[in-house]
């Protein structure tokens, strides 16, 4: 014959533990390669003296012609100084500026 676990106040505690401790766990630290979401009023800024291709093209009316030639912008002239001296890439005028110019940055 089984013997049936007794269900103890002190073992529904100790589950009760832990559960919470998993579910902090799970919801303080994202799954390995995924992305936190951007915190509301404060945006993921992509810095456009480091970023990849991808990364620059997540940047609105930024395809990837236009990421291409950032990069080979910045291996030919250095990093950029100021967000601003993006316009110089062909291609990146001010409308496009206005466009990008709060999600980006040149640290």
């Amino acid at each position: 014959m089984r013997k049936v676990m007794s269900f103890t106040p002190r073992r529904a505690a100790a589950w009760c533990v832990l559960l919470a401790a998993a579910f902090v766990a799970f919801s303080v630290f994202p799954a390995q390669g995924q992305q936190q979401a951007p915190t509301p009023g404060k945006p993921n800024l992509v810095n456009i003296n480091t970023a990849d291709a991808q990364q620059l093209q997540a940047l609105p009316g930024i395809g990837p012609a236009i990421s291409e030639r950032i990069i080979q912008y910045r291996q030919a002239h250095g990093p950029f100084k100021t967000t601003e001296d993006i316009k110089k890439v062909q291609g990146i005028g001010d409308k496009k500026y206005e466009a990008i110019k709060d999600l980006i940055t040149v640290k």
